[in-house]
């Protein structure tokens, strides 16, 4: 696979600092169902790393620590993760929004028969991977049979209560691109997925997130391979919002990979750019999830590369879809 850090470090990208740290995004580890052509985490079903319990009693102690609102829980997959129930528990007790970042087709793996039970059960925000509204063109991206099962996974989640208005709980779904291109306007494609998905499966969700496909890992591999990386990231400067700048992620979220060390964001979490150290009393060169007990990261400068383009482009893209209308 073609390393594209190399290509993204020299940048031009204005500078950031963060704001008030209210999310903590969780990766339980790498290990998938799935094999997806722009997972930006190369995850899969032969990936091992895992977060251990020692680094799951850990995160609950940093929510206790530092009143964290929301804990944002990917992978892979991350209910592949044994300790992935208990953990979710115990931050529900504590009165923190939990979201788990579904792929869908994890329901019907071994031993997952009654997740989506549990997931109702506490209350869990579900984000749920889904590509497009059409066979051909999930399939294409998440391989053969993922549409069918993600279908019926949403109208299991559906007859749970999830995607209705009056359950209380939250259902929204995801859209990438397949290729080297910016999303359509999300509020679009929402009315587009709403429509197709009720008149064809009577599904109903809350709604739609658009995401940008970062120039790293597997998709960015694909574009140097295809001799389409350096017009990507030069759609993406070009595409360069302001506004996006002032509310992007990576200003009030921290991610933390499965060994506990600390990231601005997902993405530079996968390229192995850590949380800059700092403050009166200094993090460690690799900060890590214990620092967080006793060390305030608000205000510190966020580590960036041109990858950060890909969240400021156009109507910009988050964990949570566009920032801004185009």
């Amino acid at each position: 696979m073609h390393a594209t850090l190399p290509l993204l470090e020299a940048t031009t990208f204005p500078a950031l600092r963060r704001g008030a740290l209210t999310t903590l995004q969780v990766n339980l580890g790498y290990r998938c169902n799935q094999t997806c052509v722009h997972c930006h985490v190369n995850a899969g079903p032969n990936r091992t790393e895992m977060m251990d319990s020692t680094h799951l009693n850990l995160v609950i102690e940093v929510l206790k620590a530092r009143s964290i609102q929301v804990l944002d829980l990917t992978g892979g997959a991350p209910e592949l993760n044994e300790g992935f129930r208990e953990l979710v528990r115990r931050a529900r007790a504590l009165g923190v929004h939990v979201i788990d970042r579904c792929n869908l087709t994890i329901l019907f793996e071994p031993d997952q028969e009654h997740l989506a039970q549990f997931l109702a059960d506490q209350g869990v925000e579900v984000v749920a991977s889904m590509p497009c509204y059409s066979l051909e063109n999930v399939d294409k991206q998440r391989g053969k049979g993922v549409f069918d099962k993600s279908i019926a996974a949403l109208q299991q989640l559906n007859a749970l209560g999830y995607g209705q208005p009056s359950a209380g709980l939250r259902l929204s779904l995801v859209y990438n691109p397949q290729g080297a291109t910016l999303p359509p306007e999300q509020g679009r494609l929402q009315a587009d997925y709403k429509r197709e998905l009720k008149a064809h499966f009577g599904i109903e969700f809350n709604e739609l997130f658009v995401v940008t496909n970062m120039p790293i890992q597997r998709f960015g591999s694909m574009l140097i391979s295809k001799g389409q990386f350096n017009s990507y990231m030069q759609l993406l400067r070009d595409s360069f919002s302001e506004p996006n700048h002032a509310v992007v992620m990576c200003r009030s979220l921290i991610s933390v990979d499965w060994q506990g060390h600390l990231y601005d964001c997902d993405f530079n979490q996968q390229l192995g750019l850590p949380l800059p150290a700092g403050g009166a009393v200094r993090m460690a060169v690799q900060p890590h999830l214990r620092d967080l007990l006793v060390q305030n990261p608000d205000g510190r400068p966020v580590r960036t590369a041109d990858h950060c383009y890909g969240c400021t482009a156009g109507q910009g893209s988050s964990c949570g879809g566009a920032l801004t209308g185009e």
